[in-house]
């Protein structure tokens, strides 16, 4: 690990349905640093902040890349979370290759539209697909499927969002 290196600004999306899940997708393959491990290969939605982007535009941005989701309430957030990239041998060209980890801002999303507009696999803005399925999940098991190098920023996430994982009335 290099601890000269910066944090990559990052958001990370907690989308809550009616039922008070929240959804994960499946990585298919690894990116760089960002590692999958077998039987780990779920997580929430994140992804990068692009230079003078706004966190909340941001989140929406990414949302809609990787999900295909349109339609979202802003809920809450949190503040800055951080995680280290595990060691990693790969190309110094590689984009994350100059940054230790993530440092995430993490919102709270409910979702306003309909399953059928969830949408993984479809590239967007030119960003390949990174998830090859997803589903609906408690959120206070989401730590447990996803790699070590990330549980305690979930488990953070997992305690600050807990108000939101309660069924909506309908």
């Amino acid at each position: 690990m290099s601890v000269g290196k910066p944090y990559r600004p990052n958001v990370g999306i907690a989308l809550f349905n009616a039922a008070g899940q929240v959804l994960i997708g499946r990585r298919f393959r690894d990116d760089g640093p960002e590692i999958i491990l077998p039987g780990l290969e779920w997580q929430m939605p994140q992804g990068g902040i692009d230079a003078d982007e706004n966190p909340r535009d941001a989140v929406m941005r990414e949302l809609w890349e990787e999900t295909g989701v349109k339609q979202a309430n802003y809920l809450g957030e949190t503040g800055w979370l951080t995680y280290e990239f595990p060691a990693w041998d790969g190309p110094p060209s590689h984009r994350l290759a100059k940054f230790r980890g993530q440092r995430q801002k993490w919102f709270a999303l409910r979702f306003a539209g309909n399953d059928a507009d969830i949408d993984p696999l479809t590239p967007r803005n030119g960003q390949p697909a990174e998830f090859d399925q997803w589903r609906w999940e408690r959120l206070d098991a989401v730590a447990d499927l996803v790699v070590p190098f990330r549980r305690e920023v979930y488990r953070t996430v997992a305690r600050e969002f807990a108000g939101f994982a309660l069924p909506q009335a309908v």
